[in-house]
């Protein structure tokens, strides 16, 4: 049946039409726009997430956020500055979405100890509006506030924001654009690399079809599984695009080779199934694994990546070899053009290479690999939040200000008296200054606000100064607006209280968990009690956490996994070690250089190595399946490495150049997140083809205890 549907002359224009209405229903079903929330990283039901919610509905936050914005007085001109922080105001407060808001304009700031913390920057150059906005989508939100801004910018007056819903909202903008670069760029690129190397229209026309009806696939299959574009899966395209054209490499390779038997084309595309669909499907197997192992991660974007990834590699495999096959003989034999690739990556290069004792060559790449993995260690898995935005732009260049001014990230630390004390008492208002001092005095600590500031706030008011602590708590209770801050920082019974952190991410410590341990003795030191932390600082705290163990328990079951698969495909428990211990060497590599060159790992880029080490088994899937089908041939041993190392030669370096464009492609973002993880895949996938062409075959030689024979063999097909 499927002979026949393969060579029907109209095969591959159905395959055109289903590919037309795989996009149209794309367009029609599926939201392209990248979605983003607040959190970041975490899904509703995680615990640490959660702390930071009960943290913030005990103290009366609610869904609240925070939109701090900075206004600098350019001109020099007070009267007129302070005229237009109020009109800026004003306009602000006309919004739905903006629910209290603070500025030198509705309070005065010099005198107060909470409003100086809150409103002045350290060097008095400008001051600051801080926008209380409630559960508004940011993707609404941000354009809302933008247009105020932009309404209220003049000379004289330069304005910028910052906030966890401006954050996300130019996270989300970064992923659009991406998507649609990525996008745009696969189906140009990946299209001009299939017709360099193969000259033939028909392989085009079909390498492209099956691509964009692989992704349109997998788009609707994810988007009917509930799994939306995100922080991860905005990538997926591009990866669903590179996972397609490498079946269709080995695919093409195998019709070149099946050409030489003068076969009627439903045989000939039989034949070309038959030698490559199990590699494939081991090699899809593989893959699909790699993203399943995302789901022992705990961060929610991994394991969206997971799903979704596990859909692409299925489709992928699903889609070549039901469409691609139609176009197989369109147009004049497929030639590949052989001088395009690179004279040190020619067969014969490479035989001549390992023509050799193995152990020289062995010994050096196993240096290499043990220099490069005592780089792991170093490696930087909690990265700053300023690292999430292109050095120079707009939006890091504004949040470099804004946490040199008071910080840039959020953190709230509830205490209790450790003696059991209440707040109305002044032995703990007394212990309290001594931990908001502390805390002013370290370096990552921007602005502070804690109901130590709050009272002596209070005390300027009208007659406060005839009142006990006591009478002033009660006063702040019933004094607007102050009444609305104080449910914020104390708890009505008055035995816990919240203090409110702007944290400096632009100061270097060896991670945020130790800052927060620091934060932490401050308090006990001053006779305090931890209760809770919680904050956008401590989720990125956890997170680094999470991406530490995720790339540990990933990676390990990566490799068990596949040592499941190894010795399937191989069926020998020597070739399955020495496959093993060279995949182990694509995650050390790829990590280690990071660790050396200082490339820090955050959430969108630690899957990379997952990705490369997956996609990477590929080739070396490939070269074992064809060792056995040669030996099974009657071929010697070492005579059916060689020969199948030589066959496979070409189409691997063609996948390996595939993937390098393709996440090359991943450069263009002005994500840095999407780089990082483009250049990650990169260097596995280079490392991954060298295990597979250069290392195994040393390895398998060195396993014999017998002179080397010659290598240099006529390549067959």
């Amino acid at each position: 049946m499927f002979r026949r549907a393969w060579t029907h002359p109209k095969a591959h224009w159905v395959s055109l039409v289903v590919a037309a209405i795989g996009l149209g229903a794309v367009g029609v079903w599926v939201d392209l726009s990248p979605k983003v929330e607040s959190d970041f990283f975490f899904s509703a039901d995680d615990p640490q997430l959660q702390v930071s919610t009960e943290l913030n509905q005990r103290y009366g936050g609610g869904g609240e956020e925070l939109v701090v914005v900075r206004a600098e007085d350019t001109a020099g001109d007070p009267e007129v500055y302070r005229e237009r922080i109020g009109e800026l105001t004003e306009a602000f407060l006309e919004m739905e979405a903006v629910t209290t808001i603070f500025s030198i304009t509705t309070d005065d700031a010099e005198p107060s100890p909470m409003f100086s913390r809150l409103l002045l920057t350290p060097d008095e150059a400008a001051t600051n509006l801080i926008v209380s906005v409630d559960e508004t989508d940011p993707e609404l939100l941000l354009p809302l506030l933008e247009a105020v801004v932009e309404e209220h910018q003049a000379p004289g007056l330069d304005v910028i924001m910052s906030g966890v819903p401006v954050i996300v909202e130019q996270i989300r903008r970064n992923l659009f654009r991406d998507l649609q670069v990525f996008s745009l760029a696969s189906l140009l690129l990946f299209g001009l690399l299939a017709a360099l190397i193969y000259r033939n229209l028909g392989i085009v026309a079909g390498a492209m079809t099956s691509c964009i009806t692989a992704c349109a696939a997998t788009l609707l299959l994810t988007q009917a599984i509930g799994i939306q574009i995100g922080l991860l899966t905005a990538n997926l395209i591009t990866i669903v695009f590179v996972l397609t054209l490498s079946h269709i490499v080995f695919l093409t390779a195998n019709w070149r080779r099946a050409g030489g038997f003068e076969l009627a084309p439903d045989e000939r595309a039989a034949r070309t199934v038959s030698l490559t669909l199990t590699a494939s499907f081991w090699s899809m197997a593989t893959t699909l694994l790699g993203f399943l192992s995302l789901l022992l991660a705990e961060a929610k974007p991994l394991r969206e990546l997971g799903i979704a990834g596990a859909v692409g590699a299925a489709t992928a495999l699903a889609v070549a070899y039901t469409i691609y096959p139609a176009f197989l003989g369109r147009g004049s034999e497929a030639t590949v053009a052989t001088a395009s690739l690179p004279a040190a990556a020619s067969p014969s290069a490479v035989a001549s290479l390992i023509s050799a004792r193995p152990s020289g060559p062995l010994a050096v790449i196993a240096l290499v690999v043990l220099v490069l993995g005592f780089g792991v260690p170093r490696l930087d898995t909690d990265p700053g939040l300023l690292t999430y935005f292109a050095e120079g732009s707009d939006l890091r260049t504004g949040l470099e200000t804004i946490d040199r001014d008071g910080g840039s990230s959020t953190l709230n630390i509830a205490i209790r008296d450790a003696s059991g004390g209440t707040l109305n008492d002044d032995e703990v208002y007394d212990r309290m200054w001594v931990f908001q001092n502390a805390l002013e005095a370290d370096s990552v600590v921007g602005a502070v606000v804690s109901p130590a500031v709050l009272l002596a706030h209070a005390r300027t008011l009208p007659f406060a100064g005839f009142l006990s602590l006591s009478g002033l708590l009660d006063l702040g209770a019933r004094t607007p607006p102050f009444d609305e801050i104080m449910v914020q920082y104390v708890t009505p019974d008055r035995d816990e209280v919240r203090f409110f952190l702007r944290m400096k991410e632009s100061v270097e410590e060896p991670s945020r968990q130790a800052v927060m341990d620091r934060v932490e003795g401050y308090a006990v030191e001053a006779g305090l009690e931890p209760v809770q932390m919680g904050g956008l600082y401590d989720l990125q705290a956890q997170l680094g956490r999470l991406i530490t163990s995720s790339l540990k328990l990933g990676l390990g079951g990566l490799l068990l996994l596949f040592l499941g698969v190894a010795v399937i495909v191989s069926r020998s428990a020597k070739v399955t070690t020495m496959m093993v211990a060279c995949l182990a060497g694509v995650p050390l590599v790829v990590l280690g250089t990071f660790g050396w060159a200082g490339v820090s790992v955050d959430i969108i880029t630690s899957p990379a190595a997952n990705v490369a080490l997956a996609m990477g088994v590929d080739s070396m899937i490939h070269l074992v399946v064809r060792v056995r089908r040669l030996r099974d041939g009657g071929l010697a041993d070492l005579e059916s490495w060689s020969q199948a190392r030589t066959q496979i030669m070409g189409p691997v370096l063609a996948a390996t150049l595939l993937i390098c464009v393709g996440f090359g492609i991943f450069g263009l973002s002005a994500f840095p997140p999407t780089g990082r993880f483009g250049l990650a895949v990169i260097l596995g996938t280079m490392t991954a083809a060298t295990m597979a062409l250069v290392t195994l075959p040393l390895a398998v030689r060195a396993w014999q205890k017998r002179p080397p024979p010659d290598l240099e063999v006529a390549a067959s097909g």
